[in-house]
């Protein structure tokens, strides 16, 4: 019988469980003989920490309390190079209400500043922010970035309340009983948030009968008054007085109050009330709530009349006898007519009858930001009351 050799596959497998087994025996030898390396770790030998900087730091959130809207705020963080290398610090990324307002003694006006720590050594690093928004919850962050490969980045964080830099209570002057004869007063408490006491350099009001028909005064508050506020560090009381003798009418001001705290604010206060006494006016377009008498647009060249009524009460209400002493604009043209008794009370009541001739020149007083408003100022003869001016909001075309 003749000789017959191996089958291929037999051939084939034989191979491959040799090769296996060679290079198992050839790994097992270098592993023997030559450490396992992976980069520049070595598991076998010993990780070198010689010259490498440690960061370390007591805290990383700092809780300010509150802040007032606006106002700016600061805090110094300490870092620490605990290692025995020097320890490099450089500006990271920041929130858009924090700075990194000084980092180790650098510029903080340089973005990229930086500085090293020697080891042992520490860094302030300054972190500044501002109030903003109405108020509410705050909490910001700034980054430092370092060199320690255990602590590449440090995250501080700021965290509080905005509250409005001050705060009127209530929200606005209201003169409720105004009279002419006798004037009146209204009184307001501001409150301030911020690091010192408001320090008050100057309180006005606006018009230009502001000397001759007000008096403005401020106080400060004391300890008790202020901690009725929460939260509130300071304070002021604002005082009003109308003077006798301010025209009929409604009454809108404007009390500024400009204070020192953390730098010069101003707070601008409403007041509003209506001026009475013994004289009521009424008739065609007069509105009682604005203590205005509103005509609107007129043709100047059709010509405009209507009738307002006076009604004098009281004990001097004989005693008035109306004369037109000014009118604004100059196309308006007043008349005067004859007092009549209204009921057994002593009272009278004066027509005004009110013309707007054809062929005026035109004129803007609609009581707008761009027409101020006309007037027609009466003498009256009263004794408390001597001068009435009718505000007027009128606009006169071709």
């Amino acid at each position: 019988m003749a000789w017959r050799g191996p089958e291929a596959w037999k051939v084939a497998l034989l191979a491959v469980v040799a090769g296996a087994g060679m290079g198992a025996a050839t790994a097992f030898v270098n592993a023997t003989l030559r450490p396992w390396q992976l980069g520049g770790f070595r598991p076998g030998g010993r990780q070198s920490f010689d010259n490498m900087p440690r960061v370390e730091i007591d805290e990383t959130v700092h809780a300010f309390g509150t802040i007032g809207t606006g106002a700016t705020g600061r805090h110094v963080f300490t870092i620490r190079n605990a290692g025995t290398g020097p320890l490099t610090l450089t500006r990271g990324a920041s929130s858009c209400s924090c700075t990194i307002g000084d980092l180790g003694g650098t510029d903080g006006a340089d973005p990229a500043a930086r500085t090293i720590v020697p080891p042992g050594d520490t860094a302030p690093v300054t972190v500044q922010w501002t109030g903003k928004g109405g108020g509410g919850p705050f909490r910001q962050q700034v980054t430092i970035l370092t060199d320690d490969p255990r602590r590449p980045e440090i995250a501080l964080v700021i965290e509080g309340t905005v509250v409005p830099t001050w705060k009127a209570v209530p929200p606005g002057l209201v003169l409720p009983r105004v009279t002419a004869g006798a004037g009146g007063r209204a009184g307001v408490t501001v409150f301030t948030f911020g690091t010192t006491r408001p320090i008050v350099k100057a309180a006005t009001i606006d018009g230009d009968d502001a000397d001759a028909g007000f008096a403005v005064t401020t106080e400060a508050l004391t300890a008790a008054a202020v901690a009725v506020e929460p939260e509130a560090t300071g304070g002021f009381r604002v005082e009003v007085e109308a003077k006798p003798g301010l025209p009929l009418g409604r009454l809108r001001r404007t009390v500024t109050v400009t204070f020192d705290m953390d730098g010069e604010l101003v707070a601008a206060i409403p007041l509003d009330g209506t001026v009475g006494g013994d004289f009521v006016l009424a008739g065609s377009g007069w509105d009682a709530e604005q203590q205005a008498l509103r005509l609107g647009a007129v043709s100047g060249r059709k010509g405009f009349t209507t009738r307002l009524f006076i009604t004098v009460k009281g004990p001097h209400a004989a005693a008035v006898r109306p004369v037109v002493r000014e009118t604004v604009p100059a196309g308006l043209a007043v008349t005067v007519g004859e007092p009549r008794p209204v009921g057994s009370g002593g009272s009278l009541r004066i027509p005004l009858d009110i013309e707007v001739a054809p062929g005026a020149r035109p004129a803007n007083h609609l009581c707008s930001e761009s027409g101020p408003p006309g007037r027609i100022v009466v003498e009256t003869g009263h004794p408390d009351t001597p001068f009435l001016t009718i505000p007027v909001c009128v606009s006169i075309g071709p």
